[in-house]
């Protein structure tokens, strides 16, 4: 039997912290230090010790659960991960929005299209799958339809809430990458190791994520943007700016380095911005 005080610590212990998380990752707020935070954790992790029937599957201490895995499942998307065509050039572009104006016009004729512009993150695709607010599966893109359950090393990232804001089912689609600071020091540690180096952020996020046992993935420290909401059973959002405040309201962190373009020429003059900082 758990004490009613102990339960109701805990529960404030638990939103507490996941509080924090929100705060730090989703908009980019500091209002507690590490310190502090790792006093909080350690307190939640003691009564857990003592009360293992507290233990929830969004508790903060269950990021580096579970066992090494002999393999990775597969898992079949619920909504089929297509790919995109790439273009590189201002003419490119420009064909692109042509092609969209030729599909508007049957439709809606000829109604000229207004884009979000966002950066292409180079990591590995995730799609997160939530059942009534709970990280339920995590799967890799694979072919489209088939994918590889990830769930215990995508749980590791501390941008991915293991809760959300409202207890809803929802799918999303993301990208997981890692910094290139955070580069640096992996592969400092791997020289030291005697261990070969990665190349590019990409490879050692893929190579994190594909780790069979997740307390490896963990020292990636890997992070992650949602970017699409392939399904929820709440409202859809209308337009891809509502869209991505939609996932920041219910805990998903977004790149913020997002800009509306009422034409396509704003889309070239935010490309061209980008393009120096890759």
């Amino acid at each position: 039997m758990i004490p009613k005080d102990v339960r109701a610590r805990y529960e404030k212990l638990k939103t507490t912290i996941n509080h924090y998380r929100r705060l730090y990752h989703v908009y980019d707020k500091e209002e507690i230090s590490q310190e502090a935070l790792d006093s909080l954790k350690h307190e939640l992790a003691e009564l857990e010790g003592l009360y293992p029937a507290l233990v929830a599957p969004d508790s903060p201490s269950q990021r580096v659960a579970g066992a090494s895995l002999p393999f990775f499942k597969k898992v079949r998307h619920k909504v089929a991960q297509w790919s995109f065509n790439d273009a590189f050039t201002p003419d490119e572009i420009r064909d692109f929005d042509a092609r969209v104006k030729r599909f508007l016009t049957p439709s809606f004729g000829g109604v000229s299209p207004e884009y979000v512009c966002e950066l292409k993150i180079d990591g590995l695709k995730i799609v997160l799958e939530y059942e009534k607010g709970l990280l339920k599966v995590a799967a890799t893109r694979g072919d489209g339809i088939v994918g590889e359950d990830v769930t215990n090393n995508i749980r590791t990232i501390e941008s991915v809430p293991l809760s959300l804001a409202r207890p809803i089912d929802i799918v999303v689609e993301g990208e997981v990458w890692m910094s290139s600071k955070n580069l640096e020091i992996l592969n400092r540690e791997r020289l030291k190791a005697g261990e070969p180096l990665f190349a590019n952020p990409r490879n050692a996020a893929a190579g994190g994520i594909r780790q069979l046992d997740p307390a490896l993935a963990a020292k990636r420290k890997l992070d992650v943007f949602i970017y699409d909401v392939a399904q929820t059973s709440e409202q859809f959002p209308r337009t891809q700016i509502e869209e991505l405040e939609y996932l920041r309201e219910l805990g998903f962190k977004v790149n913020p380095h997002h800009a509306f373009a009422h034409t396509i020429d704003e889309v070239i003059r935010y490309w061209e911005k980008w393009q120096p900082r890759r």
